[in-house]
């Protein structure tokens, strides 16, 4: 259930997020979720992309430092309250969620929340034995 997010760390100037986001369009590389941080001296935008592989490895080649880490992408139903019963199962359980995002699309009814936590696997388990549902990595590329 793991999901590739790319990393890349951008010196915060004008113009370096548009190039970033030029090449990706040059090499037909999708955007499907992002988070941008910053520092007054860089930022780190993280992305889901529809081919993570490809994309680590032209930035690279383009001399970005670039980072793939796994994350989940975690279905959470998209009324009042949702994002809390996670939340608070995950908590009640010692997870520890480094940081968050959504993603761009839905999937049916419900949101999809992107989760750094310390430990994918135990949270997946307890998801799943709450009635939580992660999102595949083939399903979320398509959506």
């Amino acid at each position: 259930m793991n999901i590739k997010q790319i990393s890349i760390f951008i010196e915060n100037k004008k113009g370096r997020l548009a190039e970033v986001t030029k090449i990706l369009e040059e090499n037909n590389i999708n955007i499907r979720a992002l988070s941008l941080a910053d520092t007054s001296d860089f930022g780190i935008l993280r992305i889901i992309v529809n081919e993570p592989e490809k994309c680590k490895n032209i930035l690279y080649d383009k001399g970005f430092i670039v980072k793939e880490s796994n994350v989940l992408a975690v279905e959470i139903e998209d009324k009042p309250g949702g994002l809390a019963r996670v939340l608070g199962i995950l908590s009640e359980n010692d997870i520890n969620i480094e940081y968050m995002y959504a993603f761009v699309e839905k999937k049916e009814n419900n949101a999809i929340v992107i989760f750094k936590v310390d430990n994918n696997e135990k949270t997946v388990s307890i998801l799943s034995s709450n009635n939580i549902n992660t999102v595949p990595d083939d399903i979320l590329r398509n959506l």
